[in-house]
């Protein structure tokens, strides 16, 4: 899948959502001390998009961009509702669906009872056009059973939003589009390698061992991670 080159507009707000995560210290770069995700892959670099929730300058900014890049792709009238993925998505989609005057909802991870909407809290209608909302996006397992309790519930989703896209696993955006969605993020790993080189946020040989891990993620972590 060839991408299209981003616009001055969505590289600017790239480099801005970017630098405030650099800010808030919401970014953590360990090559010598690999984190271990949860899918027991090695991984230089770990963010925590949470932590915005805690800065409201940040947090400010950070929903001014994402309204702007939601109403790019998706346009102005284009959803009913804005639903928020249990946990770390629900502050995200209560500020945007504030925003833009829309319904709120929030998907659980598991069914709580039974019947249509075990996973969905809120009211939504049948046909409801809902924008899933999340912090961010590795290889979108997690925003696939998302939208599938949504549209087991009568929903409808074309849209994924998320503040960060680790933007390294060209499985997340085609597993989506195969499902006919489409991911929109404010930033993935390679805007705030590019922030961290302009502000000079961590030192040169960090960021290399981090390139090293962005060009191939499976490779360096076969190397770094605790079977090594």
């Amino acid at each position: 899948m060839r991408e299209t080159p981003p616009s001055r507009e969505q590289k600017n707000a790239a480099l801005t959502a970017a630098r405030i995560l650099l800010e808030i210290k919401a970014v953590n770069f360990r090559p010598a001390d690999p984190f271990i995700l949860t899918s027991g892959r090695a991984s230089p670099v770990y963010i925590d998009c949470r932590k915005i929730i805690s800065f409201p300058r940040a947090r400010k900014t950070i929903v001014d961009l994402a309204v702007a890049a939601i109403e790019r792709e998706a346009g102005i009238e284009s959803f009913d509702a804005v639903a928020g993925g249990e946990t770390a998505g629900i502050p995200f989609a209560a500020w945007i669906a504030d925003r833009l005057d829309l319904a709120m909802l929030y998907v659980r991870k598991e069914p709580k009872g039974f019947g249509r909407m075990a996973q969905i809290e809120g009211e939504m209608a049948e046909g409801c056009r809902a924008l899933l909302v999340e912090d961010l996006a590795t290889d979108a397992a997690s925003k696939l059973d998302f939208i599938n309790a949504l549209r087991e519930a009568g929903g409808e989703v074309r849209y994924v939003f998320v503040v960060f896209s680790y933007g390294i696993f060209p499985e997340a955006p085609e597993k989506l589009e195969q499902a006919g969605v489409k991911l929109v993020a404010l930033a993935t790993w390679w805007d705030v390698i590019e922030a961290a080189q302009q502000g000079s946020y961590f030192p040169a040989e960090a960021l290399n061992e981090v390139k090293a891990f962005l060009e191939d993620p499976h490779q360096w972590s076969a190397k770094h991670g605790p079977e090594k």
